[in-house]
Parts: structure tokens; C-alpha cells; sequence
């Protein structure tokens, strides 16, 4: 009896305030909004119960997007979703420096990166901007450029010494070279050694993003609690102590080596002649776990924040990146001419250059940066942002109401025929500077836009360009998969739920 009254009570409590949140002032103008119709109670979570096929949620996804432009809104429960995709509207949302918080869809991050640059709020998130942003200076980007070409030259090595046509799967291949390049400019410790302890935290960093998908679609496990309690859960714990214990194994070794190092400067400057004999530490080349020593020097960061923003880098980078890097190349793949203008540049630019790539011979492959631009049109990495309104906001068609979670499709905005014509064809002059003058500032945003864009979108370009440009240079591509018969999965990045496959076909250079 006393269950059945508290399951009475628990039931009367959330009709009252479902009949609050639905009918009142925000729920008024939440409901303006068209979008799928729901049922009462609980909104339109049956749309997203098919937790079991992240391609059938995409295709929701892709319907919903499709059929309420340029806006719509879902409830979950109690909880209204707004979607959104005309740039007036993300310049709103996106240029403003009041909506600059994440939503609670990204809290299933937290126990990775506890409160790093990507999920932090508020004034620590300004602060830890304002601090990183030098790591990324032109100049500093230059010292990593070595990094990313040699990353680049060690991946066309790996397709060589297998000799005559490579087949491989786009992703995981390119992914295992990105992981080692974000490992080396972000921790300087690359991953390219097969002992246990590498193959162990990548592994660990490919487990942990599928418990992230896993429990983004699973609403009841959002509590950290009952989330613990389960297999997944178990599996996390495990995973984050690999994680979180190799970072903070190289941080604790690189601030061994930097009280020795200038130690050694110090002996040097008193006695260069004898302690040049009988001394030799090594200068290592500058990573960003570096400048983020000299900030815990400084009494700006403790250990723990240092390893918070590393891990949001390595994560940020790596998948990102080889998806950018894998849909570059398919389409290049599937385009043979505009393949061939990229090679011609790029042979051009070796030739200039005595067969080694620079940062600035980088800077000067104009057209394989449109490709590769027009390549995030397509097919951008990360395909949405989800962001909370921190006031009432009027945006083109409708008032939405303070503390409202924002769904951003950058899918949708890059594919809207309204700013690109004939959105679907590959077509890299849409980035000439004659057609990008007068084009909507946020009608492209592959890295965001306004103060909370990507930090890293530079050195992510010269990396895309790096690994593109040697594969280009000493292989010609052709496609085995199409990229018309792509499925995509709704996930954290836009993945295929299959392989993607090219041929690598070497070049004779003599020829070239």
C-alpha cells in the first residue's frame, strides 16, 4: 500500500510539472517552434529509442534537420531541445560571448577531461583561453610543423615498404598517424614504439570514446552513480586510470627533465668548457605540455589542470583529424582531375623545395587547402555544437527562452543550397577569394565561430596538409567505396558505420 502511494505521488509530481514546464511562459514559446510531433509526457523520445543502431538515429536526425528549416524543437521528457541552422541564427548564438557554455550533452566527458578547455564554463574557461592561446602562434606552429611533416613521411613510408597497390580502411589507418602527431606536439612522447604501455593508452583513448556514445543515448546512466554501478561503468573506471595515469607519467618525467635541463644551463654558464666534456642533455623540440609547465611555474596550473587540457588536446585532434584527413582523401580519390591539380601543386612545391616539405612550403599549397576546406564543407568532423542560451534571445523567428539547450547543425548549414549551389557536388573554387568575399561568415564553420572557435584550427590545417600532401605526392588514388553509398552513424564525429576503403597506387618518380 505504502508503494503504490508513493509511485501515486512520484506520478501526480511530475504531471505537475510537465504541466508547468509545457504550459508555462517558456513552454509557450518553446512550443512555437514547429517540430515532430510528440506525445505527452514524454515528448518525442520513441523517435531516439533505437539506441541499438547509431545509423537509424542518424537518419532521424538527418529527416529532422531536413524537414524543419530552418528551426526545430524535440522534447525529451521535460527537457526542450531547439535546433537551429541559418547563419543569422548561429552569429547569434555562436558570435555572442554570452552563450558560450556547453550543454549537460557534454557532461558524459567530465570524468576524462574533468573541466578542460572544451567543457569549461565561464571565467575559468577565459582564463584558460586567454593562457593557451600562444601555444598556437605561428611561430610555435612552425616548431611543430616538423613534427607533423615527419608523422606525414612515416605514414608514406608505411605504404611503400608493403610494396606494389595499397587497399587500405581510411580511418583507422590515418587515425593511428594523427594519434602519434597529437601524442608528440601535445605530451612530446610519440607513440610509434610498439612497447605495451603506447599500444595500451591508444587502445584505452579508442575504448573510451565508444563508453562516451554509449551512455550519451542512455539517459538514465547520466547519473554517475547508477553509471558506476554497471558493466560499462566498471569499464570506464578501468580505462580512465590508464589514461589518466600515462599522462600523468609524462608529465611528471617531461618536469623531471626540465629541472635537469636548466640545471644544466646553469653549469654551463658557470663552467661551459668542463661541463660540456662530461655533460650532454639534449634539447628536446618544444611540445604544449612544455608551455604548460612554465604556467604551473608560475603558480598558474597544478598538475591536475595541466593533465585536463593535454587530454582535451590528444581527444580534440586525433579523431577529428583523421576523419578530415580520410574524407579528403575519398573525395580526392573519387575526383581524379582535381586530384591531379593538387599533385601538380604539389610536385611543384617539392621540386622548389628539394623534395622536403616546410611550414612554408605548407603555407603555399593554396589549392590543396581549398580541397581540403571544401572537404569539411562536406563532410565536417565535428557535425554539431550544442550550446545554452544564458538569457531570453530573440533570434530571427522566435523568443527562446534562458538556459535552453541549442542544437547547432553544421551538417545542415554547410548543405543549405540557399548558400552553396548544387551543395552536394565536390568543388574546391567555392574557396576562391572572389566567391568567399561576399559569403555568410557563418554559413561555413568547421571549427566553429566566434570567441569559443577551435584554438587548434591552424595547426589542425597544417596537419591535414602535411599527411595529404606526401600521400598525394607518391601515390595516385582510387576509390574501392563511394562516398554516395556512405551510412553514417550519429556519433560524437561524423563516422561511417562501415569501412571506407582506397587504393594507394604507388608513383614511379622518375616519372613525376
Amino acid at each position: 500500500m505504502f508503494i503504490t502511494i508513493l509511485l501515486l505521488l512520484v506520478l501526480i509530481g511530475y504531471l505537475t510539472c510537465h504541466y508547468y514546464v509545457q504550459y508555462g511562459s517558456n513552454g509557450r514559446l518553446i512550443n512555437k517552434i514547429p517540430g515532430p510531433p510528440g506525445y505527452p509526457i514524454i515528448g518525442n523520445v520513441l523517435l531516439f529509442t533505437r539506441i541499438d543502431s547509431l545509423e537509424h538515429l542518424w537518419k532521424v536526425y538527418f529527416n529532422i534537420i531536413q524537414q524543419y528549416y530552418p528551426f526545430f524543437k524535440c522534447w525529451l521528457f521535460l527537457i526542450p531541445v531547439v535546433g537551429i541552422r541559418h547563419p543569422d541564427d548561429l552569429e547569434i548564438i555562436l558570435g555572442s560571448t554570452k552563450h558560450i557554455n556547453k550543454s549537460k550533452l557534454y557532461d558524459v566527458l567530465l570524468p576524462w577531461f574533468k573541466t578542460g578547455l572544451l567543457v569549461s564554463k565561464g571565467s575559468k574557461w577565459q582564463l584558460r583561453r586567454k593562457m593557451l592561446a600562444p601555444t598556437f602562434h605561428f611561430n610555435i606552429l612552425q616548431q611543430y610543423a616538423e613534427i607533423l611533416i615527419e608523422e606525414g613521411e612515416r605514414m608514406t613510408t608505411s605504404l611503400k615498404n608493403i610494396g606494389n597497390t595499397v587497399t587500405k580502411d581510411l580511418i583507422p589507418f590515418i587515425g593511428v598517424h594523427t594519434i602519434n602527431a597529437i601524442c608528440e606536439t601535445a605530451m612530446g612522447i610519440s607513440l610509434k614504439e610498439t612497447d605495451s604501455i603506447h599500444q595500451q593508452y591508444q587502445k584505452a583513448i579508442l575504448q573510451i570514446i565508444d563508453i562516451f556514445v554509449y551512455r550519451v543515448f542512455r539517459p538514465w546512466l547520466r547519473n554517475d552513480w547508477i553509471f558506476s554501478l554497471t558493466p560499462k561503468g566498471r569499464e570506464q573506471t578501468k580505462v580512465l586510470k590508464i589514461l589518466h595515469g600515462f599522462t600523468e607519467k609524462i608529465i611528471a618525467e617531461r618536469k623531471i627533465y626540465h629541472k635537469h635541463y636548466e640545471q644544466h644551463k646553469k653549469n654551463l654558464s658557470e663552467n661551459s668548457m668542463a661541463v660540456a666534456e662530461t655533460t650532454a642533455i639534449k634539447k628536446k623540440r618544444l611540445a604544449i605540455l612544455d608551455f604548460l609547465i612554465s604556467a604551473s611555474q608560475e603558480g598558474l596550473l597544478t598538475d591536475s589542470d595541466i593533465r585536463e587540457e593535454i587530454d582535451v588536446f590528444i581527444a580534440a585532434a586525433y579523431d577529428t583529424t583523421a576523419l578530415a584527413v580520410s574524407y579528403t582523401l575519398a573525395l580526392l580519390a573519387e575526383h581524379k582531375d582535381i586530384q591531379d591539380c593538387v599533385r601538380k601543386e604539389v610536385d611543384a612545391i617539392m621540386r622548389e623545395s628539394q623534395g622536403k616539405l616546410t611550414v612554408q612550403s605548407l603555407q603555399c599549397l593554396q589549392y590543396l587547402e581549398r580541397c581540403i576546406k571544401e572537404a569539411l564543407r562536406l563532410y565536417p568532423s565535428a557535425y554539431f555544437i550544442s550550446r545554452v542560451t544564458s538569457e531570453e534571445t530573440q533570434l530571427s523567428s522566435y523568443l527562446i527562452p534562458a538556459e535552453t539547450i541549442i542544437h547547432i547543425s553544421i551538417y545542415g548549414v554547410h548543405r543549405d543550397p540557399n548558400y552553396w549551389p548544387n551543395p552536394e557536388i565536390f568543388d574546391p573554387d567555392r574557396f576562391l577569394p572572389e566567391n568567399i568575399r561576399n559569403r555568410h561568415p557563418y554559413s561555413y564553420i568547421p571549427f566553429s565561430a566566434g570567441p569559443r572557435n577551435c584554438i587548434g584550427q591552424r595547426f589542425a590545417m597544417l596537419e591535414m596538409k602535411a599527411m595529404v600532401a606526401l600521400l598525394i605526392h607518391n601515390f595516385y588514388l582510387e576509390p574501392v567505396d563511394y562516398l554516395k553509398d556512405l551510412r553514417m552513424a550519429f556519433n560524437v564525429t561524423l563516422c561511417p558505420t562501415h569501412p571506407h576503403r582506397i587504393k594507394f597506387i604507388p608513383i614511379d618518380t622518375k616519372c613525376v
